[in-house]
């Protein structure tokens, strides 16, 4: 939980995560056996691990808000337009198709984006897109993200529920909770899934996105099964997708999906074998620029720039005390206003969304407000 009030702190911005991420111009992470080495600095023989918190070496300098919302504000082809104005359903799809590939963003072995405390919210404004995060729950973490254009063309829901198990040689993390894309002129709402994040150690370390991800939309018939694969067991054929657009009600398949998400997907109408591309890579994900502060007065405390700004300072110039220290101190505050709100018996409660949570369905997140202003963060035009 944060303050609501305004904030005179820097907020601490990066560039986004790319293909090439390990060689980003502001951020290059900590070789393996130094990340190890201040491991073990952080943990003594007998030590209580119950609160253990990794080490700044072990983070980008971003927290998973940000990294969560990057996707729909850091992108170089407005494929969102695409899926407004394609004429016909089928068109629609296959363009929804293209931009639910747009948004799976690489990661980088081995480093892990800062765990948002409650309350903190991420605003971010490109061209007439306003994105809004709010970290909705943190024990179990769960995020809730709400979208929407100035045009009144399109509305975006998302809620994020992480759920990490362990393996003898991997790490996979199963990514619960509904995605909403809505044409609002259009009166068409496409439901989606995530895939899954797979962290390998053995045999060949590696982080990618994996499983089976369905799209439908029940406006028009349609839908989409998409499988990503992660590599072979020698690390070969690695970001492959593959998959099929359905008619829903007689499970035809009208076009088959073949490619890598870190190249091109291309689409294959089953009636005639004719080809085209759906996304490419190079075109969506080249020259992305960092967002900036462009009202520093509308930035609240909340936001995750300025939430992390110290720890991220401490990162970006490879000062460890000083980003070991400046996190301690998030993570002691946090715990300082637990105390406080169970010593009044005080249940916090979202400023943006309502949650809800059962068995059945899960976590839910509905915004409450209708659009998303204008942010006081902004994307600049991409060169």
């Amino acid at each position: 939980m944060v303050d609501e009030g305004y904030v005179a702190r820097t907020a601490v911005l990066t560039a986004p995560l790319s293909f090439d991420g390990e060689s980003q111009e502001d951020y290059r992470a900590p070789n393996l056996l130094q990340r190890i080495l201040g491991l073990f600095r952080n943990i003594r023989p007998g030590s209580d691990l119950t609160n253990f918190q990794l080490p700044p070496l072990f983070n980008i300098p971003k927290s998973q808000l940000q990294c969560f919302g990057e996707p729909l504000y850091c992108t170089r082809e407005d494929m969102l337009s695409r899926c407004c104005r394609a004429e016909s359903p089928l068109e629609r799809l296959t363009s929804v198709v293209g931009w639910s590939i747009s948004i799976m963003r690489p990661l980088i072995f081995g480093v892990a984006p800062y765990n948002p405390i409650l309350g903190e919210t991420h605003h971010v404004s490109k061209d007439n897109l306003n994105v809004l995060l709010e970290q909705v729950s943190h024990h179990p973490p769960v995020s809730a993200l709400h979208a929407t254009d100035d045009r009144g063309e399109l509305e975006i829901i998302w809620c994020q529920h992480p759920v990490t198990r362990f393996y003898s040689t991997s790490v996979e993390t199963e990514m619960h909770g509904k995605r909403q894309l809505k044409l609002l002129r259009l009166g068409e709402t496409y439901v989606m899934n995530s895939p899954k994040l797979l962290i390998r150690f053995l045999p060949v370390p590696g982080v990618d996105w994996v499983g089976n991800v369905k799209i439908t939309c029940q406006g028009t018939g349609l839908g989409a099964e998409l499988c990503y694969r992660g590599p072979s067991l020698i690390g070969r054929n690695r970001r492959t997708i593959k998959g099929k657009i359905i008619d829903l009600s007689s499970s035809k398949t009208l076009y088959e999906v073949d490619g890598h998400w870190d190249s091109t997907v291309t689409v294959k109408d089953v009636s005639n074998g004719k080809q085209k591309v759906i996304y490419n890579a190079a075109e969506i994900m080249s020259g992305l620029n960092a967002p900036q502060v462009k009202d520093s007065k509308g930035v609240l405390w909340s936001e995750s720039a300025v939430v992390w700004s110290e720890v991220s300072g401490g990162i970006l110039s490879e000062d460890w005390d000083k980003a070991r220290e400046a996190k301690k101190a998030v993570e002691e505050e946090q715990r300082k206003l637990k105390r406080e709100r169970d010593s009044r018996e005080e249940t916090w409660v979202p400023k943006h969304f309502t949650v809800s949570c059962d068995k059945e369905n899960g976590w839910d997140c509905s915004p409450i407000e209708k659009s998303v202003p204008s942010a006081p963060i902004h994307v600049p035009f991409d060169s």
